[in-house]
């Protein structure tokens, strides 16, 4: 699991990351919001712990961005902001789960889980982004009712994409989740182009709105509409 840790305070953000990490997490800290803003449209991520009193961009604006975006990252905020109506606001803004400062990292982890919980029993069996349709159980795709023919590696790219739908996913990211490369290489980019080429023949190619977008120079995104 990847997990964005946005934390100004570096002692509580390095603690975070060793416990994540020792509980074999990917983590990655941002430590104002301006630049969790930018790494939340260049890269996709399982999982936000969001503080909301920030340098730079408020950690609210963060979290609406992401929602924006209609990405359905499941994000945590941990705040020092611990008044009924400070946890109204930040999970009316989109946020799954709220935990006041200080708290203690057993409880962090039972949250995450229990959120993994939820997300796994809610979003296992079907993907939905606009009008495609991924059934993940009987590995088919479907668009506004019309049956998409994939192949099986066009499926695992699609579904891939699809579990970080309003993420930019990366060629880094594609080559070790999908096509299971340690790095990437001019080879393997061709691959991805050729297999992107024909995923958006069978699935935009009769369709007005587009679904299936490049961001150049970093990666793919899957959304109802264009990148911003």
């Amino acid at each position: 699991m990847r997990v964005l840790v946005v934390e100004d305070e570096r002692k509580v953000a390095d603690a975070l990351r060793e416990g994540l990490e020792a509980e074999r997490f990917e983590v990655t800290v941002e430590r104002t919001g301006t630049g969790a803003f930018a790494r939340i449209h260049a890269e996709a991520f399982d999982l936000v712990l969001l503080d909301l009193t920030l340098p730079g961009r408020d950690g609210m604006d963060v979290l609406r961005a992401l929602r924006g975006r209609r990405a359905n990252t499941p994000v945590v905020v941990l705040s020092a902001r611990d008044s009924v109506s400070d946890r109204v606001a930040g999970l009316d803004a989109g946020a799954d789960d709220y935990l006041p400062k200080p708290f203690a990292f057993g409880e962090l982890l039972a949250r995450i889980r229990a959120l993994s919980r939820r997300t796994a029993s809610t979003d296992w069996a079907q993907l939905r982004v606009g009008t495609l349709l991924i059934d993940r159980a009987t590995r088919t795709v479907s668009r506004a009712g019309q049956v998409v023919e994939l192949t099986h590696k066009e499926f695992e790219l699609l579904e891939y994409l699809a579990r970080y739908q309003g993420q930019v996913v990366s060629r880094e990211a594609l080559a070790r989740e999908v096509w299971q490369e340690s790095a990437r290489s001019t080879t393997l980019d061709n691959v991805m182009d050729v297999h992107m080429a024909r995923l958006r023949r069978k699935m935009d190619a009769d369709h007005s709105t587009r679904l299936l977008h490049t961001v150049k120079g970093v990666g793919f995104l899957l959304r109802e509409g264009g990148p911003e």
